[in-house]
């Protein structure tokens, strides 16, 4: 009968499950800043599998350090149980000679997870895995200049300041638009004042020519009654 596997079964089988978690503790002590990104779940499931086998190495280095071994000897035993998951020689004497010494004082806790948020494309929740004892530094540079640039101004103080500034402005700005107006209204336009002249003139020209042609009229239309009467 199946009964319900403890922890996360990762999609996969158990052996296949098994060989993962193997293949994360490997890059995680072979990468160089003792470091790997990988999803939040599977950094979840390796954090406990990957502490079992340091807390292996230290065991074996506080044993070789106490005079439990011969001199020259070391704890076969302990690098044959982590050798069954970490098939790389290079990679186990890296956790047995430079991790042990390094964490030989610390009770557990020799890793950390920093959530790093979904990735793109299927929306996974991504998350760094890495050695306490050789993550780097935090002094807190890093987020107080986020929080410098993210800070937002306070608008309570600028309200008063820009109220100040309307008020000034605004009797300044009336009294320049009265004296426009009345410039507009007192000064005649020069377009308007030169129609005016032409205007006269072109009525002083045509008034002569008036009586002239009306006497003209009258003369002729005098002959052609005389001449009506005479035949």
């Amino acid at each position: 009968m199946r009964h319900l596997v403890k922890g996360r079964k990762l999609g996969r089988t158990a052996s296949h499950r098994k060989a993962l978690l193997g293949n994360l503790a490997t890059s995680l002590i072979k990468s160089e800043k003792k470091s790997i990104r990988t999803t939040l779940a599977k950094a979840k499931e390796l954090r406990p599998f990957i502490e079992q086998l340091i807390t292996k190495a230290k065991h074996a280095y506080q044993r070789e350090r106490s005079g439990a071994f011969p001199a020259g000897h070391v704890d076969v035993h302990q690098r044959r149980m982590v050798g069954r998951v970490i098939h790389e020689k290079a990679v186990l004497q890296e956790l047995f000679d430079v991790v042990a010494p390094v964490v030989a004082e610390r009770n557990g806790g020799y890793t950390r997870i920093i959530k790093l948020g979904q990735r793109r494309g299927d929306g996974a929740e991504e998350a760094i895995i890495q050695l306490v004892d050789f993550a780097p530094a935090q002094d807190g540079a890093v987020s107080a200049s986020r929080r410098k640039k993210t800070a937002r101004p306070s608008t309570k103080k600028a309200a008063p300041a820009v109220a100040e500034v309307v008020a000034e402005a605004a009797p300044a700005v009336v009294e320049e638009t009265v004296a426009e107006v009345v410039e507009s209204v007192e000064a005649p336009k020069p377009e308007a004042e030169n129609e005016v002249v032409n205007t006269v003139e072109e009525v002083a020209e045509a008034a002569p020519e008036t009586p002239e042609s009306t006497n003209e009229n009258t003369e002729e239309a005098a002959g052609e009654n005389t001449e009506e009467a005479q035949s």
